[in-house]
């Protein structure tokens, strides 16, 4: 999802792979077609909060983990990346600045210490998160904080020595972080990477490269790229293309990627028909189960229209082989400061919204 920095604004050939072994312990795992977590295998339901890790209140933190848990959600996203090319004053959440050819990571008091915190009260609620190492969107940093520093384009990211070299020093740090936590569900590699009229084969090497990378430092947890699901066989509309440099099925084949990942957003994408959604759907579990790899529907939503198609596409969901969770985008939450972002895809804790997307779903998935 595409976001600005307060308020947010949304923007075949391949029949079998080899897995790499998969977690044990009390990790989360896969299992076939399935997710398991804390022992049981079947179907979760989560949620995107973004931005957890840039609250400096923790008892802000507390009280939205404490109205997930309750909720009954399990999986939560959240970024995993906070970029700068100036560092802003002191009391302001960053991770990682990028100046003068030179990357520096934040670990301090407003740096990694956040996300610190973050993980540690997952872990005491048995909320599993999924946190990605960059953005593809500007929001945040992203890819461009790399590019402004070090030179080239958001194209030649992918490729260039210098960027890389800086992104897998940050990768291997958040990792060995939490290497032994049982409050992360799986890394991804990006959030929504693209690149836009490139050969698929540029995002391909590179998330070759970087999931075997952090599968080398940390055998515990699940990796996943967190693109959008583009470029798949079984439609001619634009996401079905591979105008932004994806092959859905090429990508979920590489060995060290333990899950597939697709998003959902018809009218920001140009679909003007919203169950056209459960097609898309239908046909990325299609292709996870051809690779026996399991399906996450990872961010999904209708801009203030909640309790309407996008209710079915968390039935089709439920309902299809291969698809093993969704996560709605996003969690809302009312604060000691006050509302969180509104991008109008966010569904408030408390709300008759609430009910419906997450009360029910719940149900429905527990059979309560």
């Amino acid at each position: 999802m595409k976001y600005s920095l307060y308020l947010l604004s949304a923007l075949g050939a391949i029949t079998s792979a080899t897995p790499c072994p998969r977690q044990t312990s009390s990790n989360p795992s896969t299992d076939g077609l399935s997710f398991v977590i804390d022992g049981e295998t079947r179907y979760f339901a989560g949620s995107n909060a973004y931005w957890l890790p840039f609250l400096t209140n923790n008892a802000d933190v507390d009280l939205a983990l404490d109205h997930i848990a309750e909720s009954g959600l399990t999986i939560l996203r959240t970024w995993g990346f906070n970029d700068v090319n100036t560092v802003p004053a002191n009391g302001t959440v960053y991770f990682q600045s990028h100046a003068n050819g030179v990357s520096t990571i934040n670990t301090g008091q407003y740096g990694l210490e956040r996300l610190d915190y973050v993980v540690s009260a997952a872990e005491q609620r048995g909320i599993k998160l999924i946190i990605p190492f960059v953005n593809n969107w500007d929001d945040y940093g992203g890819m461009d904080a790399y590019v402004n520093t070090y030179g080239g384009d958001k194209i030649g990211w992918y490729t260039n020595p210098d960027i890389q070299n800086a992104y897998q020093a940050y990768v291997e740090a958040v990792v060995s972080r939490y290497v032994d936590s049982t409050g992360i569900f799986a890394w991804e590699l990006a959030n929504e990477p693209r690149c836009s009229q490139c050969e698929t084969s540029v995002i391909n090497e590179w998330a070759t490269e970087t999931s075997a990378f952090i599968k080398s430092i940390d055998h515990n947890h699940l990796v996943a790229i967190g693109d959008e699901g583009m470029g798949l066989d079984g439609g001619s509309d634009y996401p079905y293309t591979s105008y932004e440099g994806n092959d859905f099925a090429l990508n979920l084949a590489i060995p060290d990627i333990d899950f597939g990942t697709f998003h959902l957003y018809t009218a920001d994408w140009g679909v003007t028909n919203n169950t056209w959604g459960n097609q898309w759907i239908q046909d990325h579990a299609a292709v996870c189960e051809s690779l026996g790899k399991p399906c996450l529907f990872e961010e999904y939503g209708i801009k203030d229209a909640h309790c309407t198609d996008e209710l079915v596409w968390q039935a089709t969901s439920l309902a299809t082989t291969g698809m093993a969770a969704d996560l709605f985008w996003q969690v809302g939450d009312t604060l000691s400061g006050g509302q969180t972002a509104n991008d109008h895809y966010t569904v408030y804790y408390g709300s008759s919204d609430w009910t419906c997307v997450v009360t029910d779903h719940v149900a429905d998935i527990t059979g309560a």
